[in-house]
């Protein structure tokens, strides 16, 4: 071959550049993505991201919104460092961040679910009523999420 030129060049060349287009839509080692894939993590991954991330800021409006007084800070507070402490629990125990994403992404938007976006009347009288829904629904969601991302 000429200086600088392998077979792949030429063949490019020859071809009209089909060849060189093709080993770039697969520069990934030869292996094609698979169409459900954003560069290589799958779709539901993805919309578990999102969904968890649009949860924590329902109810950040919500509680920014609807507490007022003493406990507003410390709730706040709280609820901004809940997503890193509970992935880096997962991590720590064993398991991966997607289950921690799962169930973040649950609890969320079953606690606006709930409490009809005012997660603020889970503190109000009758709370325990709001707080055993709050339970139920996101217990079902989690599982029933856990089983279609994971399919186990």
């Amino acid at each position: 071959m000429g200086v600088g030129v392998g077979p792949d060049g030429l063949a490019a060349h020859a071809t009209g550049g089909t060849a060189q287009r093709r080993a770039h839509r697969t520069s990934n080692g030869g292996r094609a993505l698979a169409p459900e894939s954003i560069d290589g993590i799958p779709v539901s991954v993805v919309v578990v991201w999102i969904m968890c991330a649009a949860g924590w800021g329902v109810v950040l409006a919500g509680l920014r919104r609807g507490l007022r007084g003493p406990g507003r800070g410390p709730a706040l507070f709280a609820h901004t460092v809940t997503p890193a402490g509970v992935v880096l629990t997962f991590a720590l125990i064993g398991y991966g961040s997607l289950y921690a994403t799962i169930a973040l992404a649950a609890e969320w938007w079953s606690l606006a679910v709930v409490t009809g976006f005012r997660p603020a009347r889970l503190v109000a009288g009758g709370g325990l009523r709001w707080a055993a829904a709050w339970l139920l629904l996101t217990a079902a969601v989690t599982y029933v999420t856990g089983r279609l991302v994971l399919g186990r």
